[in-house]
């Protein structure tokens, strides 16, 4: 079980509060839901959104209980971040349309260490399982990044709760587990 929260801008104030509720809840003394027991934390980072889509328009990632999600990061050994970030964004905006099943994705950049992701919401772990195994992603994507020395890592997770019952859009805080 992973404890995700996802952020936009916000002041360094409220990073601090997040990390702090975070880090609460992987604490045994924590009154209201002890999950030490379920999980660890090993690293938590933030993120910002430099670019977002969705096949209804608005440029933020929705997601709720029961979706299926993606994250695909990349950590350069070498070269520049910015040259990173600008490929990510162009191979992102060349591909969303034609991810069949992507219902939304958004382009995100470390905001303290050198590290670039998109992360996707899914119709279904077939979809995204599809796209990913595609010999077309294969020769048409990761050719593009190999200038880059990269360290490339997907994650694909099935979102188990939610902490309010609306769809939550990535660019609010929000704090959700998924397995």
């Amino acid at each position: 079980i992973i404890w995700y929260g996802a952020w936009m801008k916000r002041c360094s104030e409220n990073k601090e509060m997040l990390t702090s509720a975070v880090v609460s809840y992987t604490n045994p003394n924590y009154p209201c839901c002890q999950i030490s027991g379920m999980a660890i934390l090993l690293e938590h980072i933030f993120f910002e959104t430099y670019a977002g889509e969705s096949r209804e328009g608005i440029c933020v990632a929705k997601f709720s209980t029961g979706d299926i999600v993606s994250m695909n990061v990349a950590t350069p050994t070498a070269g520049d971040l910015n040259d990173l970030c600008y490929a990510n964004l162009a191979l992102f905006r060349d591909h969303f349309l034609k991810m069949e099943g992507a219902v939304s994705g958004v382009c995100l950049k470390c905001q303290n260490i050198p590290r670039v992701a998109c992360f996707y919401v899914w119709k279904s772990m077939h979809f995204c399982y599809s796209w990913i195994l595609n010999s077309d992603y294969r020769k048409t994507m990761l050719p593009y990044l190999d200038k880059f020395k990269l360290e490339i890592k997907y994650d694909i997770f099935r979102v188990v709760f939610v902490s309010s019952s609306c769809q939550n859009p990535i660019r609010e805080v929000q704090e959700a587990m998924v397995d």
